[in-house]
């Protein structure tokens, strides 16, 4: 069933095709286009959701694979459902689990499932469609994905076909057993590289009739110019006035190339597995805080950024903390990397609302280059010299 208690409203488009939005849900309304931070267990890598909230998210996922292996679904229902179990008010979305599972070695996929082995007890476990949705439904997120089958890239045409045909019988599958009027199951398109199965694959999940629709398939290693590519010839064919979802996108370049192609959604765990490891993202490209040349820096991570970290720390201070292993460390880089992409898309969304998209990309992208490109210049200087 679809839900009805979500709705999508396309306010405009820039002339380059880049889309804004805003859809709403049982627990508030979203922005578009939008970055979801990714807390896979019902947990923000190194952050409270009330420094979640503080960075401007307004919607995040989680992760029915892991869920389901830990604490399990029952639990989380019986506590209330997800939003109360972790803690957030706002929206959430749940993957399937589908990317996941087939990630998993030794996992056995037939047209009516999967079957694989937990990670917690390394016991069989076999995921259906229907078993999918049902997790789903007892966690109890805003928008829940339907279960497919995830390609590795690269996949010849012939089992991407076969696999096409699986995928699209288990979206009519997910949306039969939907149970729920309050949350949205979305579809997903598959196709790997292919321009006629991804036809095929949205003209399919169109005639189902999803209230909104995610490309998946990507971010597996295909390269930012095949992405383009799937996304130049897959979007047109995916309704003007239903959300569409990137699935696992996270670099500032990769967003920009969605968000051009009339992406409305996209996530990935970027952000936060940076910020452990002490890389952050700036206006004027990533840096490794833990160098050295930082010990002894005064200047806040980002000079024009108003997240708390950079409002209260220097660089300097962060670098102490990774020098001396401190788990501050990783928190104050976490809340600055989420601040930074949500920002990031909050001023793209003001760039498309004055029709000055590609602008603002260009602007932004040869600042945030900037140093890369001086310094592959001063080593080539080198190198001749």
């Amino acid at each position: 069933m679809n839900s009805d208690k979500f709705s999508f409203d396309l306010l405009g488009n820039d002339p380059s095709g880049a889309r804004r939005g805003r859809f709403f849900t049982p627990h508030g309304k979203v922005e578009t286009p939008i970055f979801m931070p990714v807390g896979t267990a019902a947990a923000m890598k190194a952050m409270t959701m009330v420094q979640l909230k503080e960075t401007g998210a307004q919607i995040m996922l989680s992760n029915t694979y892991h869920l389901q292996n830990q604490p399990g679904a029952d639990l989380v229902e019986k506590l209330g459902g997800l939003h109360r179990f972790m803690g957030w008010d706002g929206p959430v979305l749940t993957d399937s689990g589908g990317f996941q599972v087939f990630s998993l070695p030794g996992k056995k996929v037939d047209d009516e499932g999967v079957t694989f082995k937990h990670q917690k007890d390394n016991k069989p476990f076999r995921l259906t469609p229907e078993i999918s949705i049902q997790i789903q439904n007892q966690l109890g997120a805003d928008i829940i994905m339907a279960f497919d089958e995830c390609v590795e890239y690269p996949a010849t045409h012939d089992y991407t076909a076969k696999s096409l045909k699986r995928t699209i019988a288990w979206a009519a599958r997910c949306k039969k057993a939907h149970a729920r009027e309050d949350q949205a199951l979305f579809g997903i398109s598959q196709g790997a590289m292919y321009k006629d199965l991804r036809k095929e694959s949205m003209r399919a999940l169109v005639d189902i009739d999803f209230p909104g629709y995610a490309l998946g398939g990507l971010s597996v290693g295909e390269g930012i110019e095949n992405m383009m590519r799937v996304l130049d010839f897959t979007t047109p064919w995916m309704p003007q006035d239903k959300p569409r979802y990137v699935m696992g996108i996270g670099l500032p370049e990769d967003i920009f190339a969605a968000v051009e192609r009339g992406v409305d959604m996209m996530d990935c765990i970027i952000p936060t597995k940076y910020a452990r490891s002490a890389t952050l993202f700036t206006n004027v490209g990533k840096l490794r805080i833990s160098n050295r040349e930082f010990r002894n820096d005064k200047f806040p991570v980002d000079t024009n950024c108003r997240c708390y970290t950079c409002r209260t720390f220097s660089r300097a201070y962060l670098n102490h903390l990774f020098a001396g292993n401190e788990i501050l460390g990783s928190i104050l880089t976490s809340i600055h990397n989420v601040h930074f992409y949500l920002d990031l898309m909050r001023r793209i969304r003001e760039a498309i609302e004055q029709k000055r998209f590609v602008a603002f990309r260009d602007e932004f992208l040869a600042l945030y280059h900037r140093k890369e490109k001086q310094k592959k210049t001063r080593r080539k200087q080198k190198q001749k010299g």
